[in-house]
């Protein structure tokens, strides 16, 4: 057996290559890929502009690092400023880490504005990560047991709730900052309204806290637009980035505006690995093909056919209680938990998630053609059909 640790609960199987949308297994039979490594593999598998840019790059230089320039990095930040209309950016190596900086830097906001114990509102349901300060800022009991005590410094508020938030805002001086993902993907593909995401925007700015957005899951193109806070035409002050950004090659980032920038001096945060000249590459890489092969106006294309084939196909069926979502990240809620037809849908050649115990999650990558979203469409509903026994 291998010497792992036993963190995961593993599907029996492992994948040998892919291409495009589909993995394949030792015994070479072939999976369509719904998940897309969790909101990573934005581009698929073995995407041939991908695979030559890494490769190009690992030729040349993989690894310096943060104490001399980085070329690649600093064409990275400039695109990413560029998109989200922000002023500075940190790289790390994955979402938590950006979420972990996004937390140092609010609270050395606080400090500097002299409040000795700054809190940041984060909300229920919501998922930032697996570190010590990440896990305590996210709302999930289960990711939290074991790990105790928590981090402080965190107040939790119901999701897309702005009356809550209001309510702490009059009672609360030490809040600094609002922490919030516009689309709660571990939670269950809950989507915050426009609404809801302009008055917070509205509240930071009149009692001068941080806006700070987690698009980990949910940006980088995935919802049709670069980012899933621009729906409501807002701009954050903090918004960290991972998961897709680099199509597989882990790599995050932590962008700051406004009264955010600045904050951090030398010394004051670091990363070994962050925006080394491989993983910037492949993110640049990503973001190119993004925009010359119309991968944002696909996604809205590819969410709402997923969805609409999902809806007919199950229209009316009892235990069905909602299909949601925004772009290529969507939900399927049943009536009942439901983390066997992960399984099932394995057996079917269809890889698959389920979250919240009740919500089936599809992540797929931009690059899905049309009869893969029917594909998709046909092989889960009649997944769906069986395991509620239709």
């Amino acid at each position: 057996m291998p010497h792992l640790m036993n963190t995961y609960n593993r599907q029996p199987v492992a994948f040998t290559h892919g291409e495009g949308c589909y993995l394949y297994d030792e015994q070479g039979r072939r999976y369509l890929d719904a998940l897309a490594g969790i909101a990573v593999n934005t581009l698929g598998h073995a995407h041939p502009r991908l695979v030559r840019a890494i490769g190009e790059q690992a030729k040349r230089l993989i690894h310096t690092s943060n104490v001399y320039r980085v070329r690649e990095q600093e064409l990275l930040s400039d695109r990413l400023a560029a998109l989200a209309d922000m002023e500075e950016v940190f790289f790390c190596n994955s979402g938590c880490e950006a979420n972990e900086a996004a937390i140092k830097l609010a609270r050395m906001f606080g400090h500097n504005k002299d409040i000795d114990q700054p809190a940041i509102i984060v909300m229920e349901q919501a998922f930032h990560g697996r570190t010590l300060a990440t896990l305590s800022a996210t709302g999930n009991r289960k990711v939290q047991a074991g790990f105790e005590p928590l981090v402080s410094g965190f107040v939790r508020v119901p999701y897309d709730d702005l009356a809550a938030i209001e309510h702490v805002a009059a009672n609360n001086p030490n809040v600094v900052a609002v922490l919030f993902e516009p689309i709660q993907g571990e939670g269950g593909i809950h989507i915050a309204h426009d609404e809801f995401m302009k008055g917070l925007r509205r509240i930071c700015d009149e009692k001068g806290w941080l806006f700070m957005v987690d698009e980990v899951q949910c940006g980088v193109g995935r919802t049709g637009l670069w980012f899933a806070h621009q729906h409501a035409g807002i701009r954050p002050d903090v918004m960290t980035l991972a998961k897709g950004l680099g199509a597989g090659v882990p790599v995050g980032a932590c962008l700051a505006s406004g009264p955010a920038a600045g904050i951090f001096k030398a010394g004051n945060h670091g990363s070994t690995f962050g925006g080394n000249p491989l993983a910037c590459v492949a993110a640049l890489t990503t973001l190119e093909v993004i925009e010359q092969d119309g991968l944002l106006a696909r996604a809205v294309e590819l969410g709402n056919a997923i969805r609409g084939g999902l809806r007919s196909a199950l229209n009316g069926l009892p235990g069905v209680v909602d299909i949601r979502g925004d772009g290529l990240m969507i939900g399927i809620e049943l009536d009942r938990p439901c983390a066997e037809i992960v399984g099932q849908g394995l057996a079917e050649g269809l890889l698959i998630n389920v979250t919240a115990e009740r919500v089936i999650r599809l992540l797929p990558a931009l690059v899905y053609t049309d009869a893969e979203a029917r594909q998709l469409v046909d092989l889960l509903s009649a997944l769906i059909r069986k395991f509620l026994g239709a």
